[in-house]
């Protein structure tokens, strides 16, 4: 398909008379309800499977996005590449603004996806993509949130009883691990990557991205509820591997929730008591924890702060530029941020981060 429009209203014009989405799917995120109109039997299938744990009987729309399935579209659009992010040498997006919205294509699948003024079109194959789609459902809500006046944070989310936390950390420290050791524990999963933070007048609440995690080998066969993820002939080699090399492993699998859990044990929104920073290292010193002020430890918060990216285009101009050091600083004062340092040790790590949401204290 060659498409001819040279806004964002008229690409999706093409894209819809060409290819109508007559599938409707309703999910719930934490009560914003989002519509997701699909072409094929078998996209509207996979969604609903993956996101089986936020269907919604029922609903006004916040959020309204349609998925064509169809062969990787044709455009004279001018493209400019997203430069990769640091240490990483292959381009993989391609975006353009144009009057009413902005268009992204993904160089290796071909899936273009549009948005803008609350119109939402993703066109491609996207069956064959369907991780690609489903980012995009997930990011429409990231930007709802942001637009409502939220923060993003590069960190993981559990619950127990009434207490949230959010665990973050800088490059491999494990934050999902610590999250799934901790969900073995009995807590309540929010998120495996991502959070939207908002003040509510009170103190903080956090929202969670609806995407399952996504785990290393290493994190696999030290949690029991997980070990069954990795498949028998590869398990003896992996064990066998120096236990440095195993966590940087870039062999990955899908930790479905419900499947290792049990349902009912993965939410979308809780309170944000504490910011869990992970800060330790490899080594054999002892673990220790300890609340700080983000305001004198601001060196801590860059593992929290996170980039909204490409499929970020924000109503109010003003939030185009990511929030500075200092505000997400002034966020986090309105919350424990709690330091973990030495000695990498997820047990008793995830020992401390229970007893704080059990009684508010390390």
């Amino acid at each position: 398909m060659k498409l001819t429009g040279d806004t964002r209203r008229e690409l999706a014009r093409e894209i819809k008379e060409t290819y109508p989405a007559t599938r409707k799917l309703l999910l719930d995120f934490g009560g914003c309800v989002i519509r997701v109109d699909t072409t094929t039997d078998a996209l509207h299938d996979a969604l609903e499977d993956y996101f089986k744990e936020f269907l919604a009987g029922g609903g006004v729309p916040t959020i309204v996005l349609s998925a064509h399935e169809a062969e990787p579209p044709e455009t004279d659009l001018e493209f400019a590449a997203k430069q990769p992010d640091p240490g990483k040498t292959k381009i993989k997006e391609e975006w353009i603004d144009l009057p009413d919205g902005r268009v992204v294509r993904k160089r290796l699948t071909g899936m273009h996806f549009l948005f803008g003024q609350g119109e939402n079109v993703a066109v491609g194959p996207c069956l064959a993509n369907a991780n690609q789609v489903i980012n995009f459902v997930n990011n429409r809500f990231i930007e709802w949130k942001l637009n409502s006046g939220g923060f993003l944070g590069h960190a993981a989310g559990v619950r127990f009883g009434e207490r949230g936390i959010a665990l973050a950390g800088f490059s491999g420290a494990g934050k999902s691990t610590l999250a799934l050791h901790l969900m073995s524990k009995g807590t309540t999963f929010i998120s495996n990557d991502r959070v939207m933070v908002e003040d509510n007048g009170h103190g903080l609440t956090m929202f969670g991205v609806a995407k399952q995690p996504r785990i290393n080998p290493g994190t696999a066969l030290h949690n029991p509820d997980l070990s069954c993820i990795v498949e028998p002939d590869l398990r003896e080699t992996f064990l066998n591997l120096p236990a440095e090399e195993l966590w940087r492993l870039e062999h990955k699998y899908d930790a479905l929730i419900d499947q290792c859990y049990g349902p009912n044990r993965f939410e979308l929104r809780c309170p944000m008591d504490a910011l869990i920073i992970l800060n330790w290292k490899r080594d054999e010193s002892p673990m220790r924890a300890a609340k700080v002020d983000p305001l004198l430890r601001k060196d801590l918060l860059p593992a929290f702060m996170k980039s909204t990216g490409l499929f970020y285009l924000p109503e109010n101009p003003a939030r185009r530029d990511d929030p500075p050091l200092e505000a997400y600083a002034e966020l986090l004062s309105k919350a424990d941020l709690i330091e973990i340092s030495g000695g990498v040790d997820f047990e008793r790590a995830s020992e401390v981060c229970l007893r704080f949401m059990e009684t508010g204290r390390l």
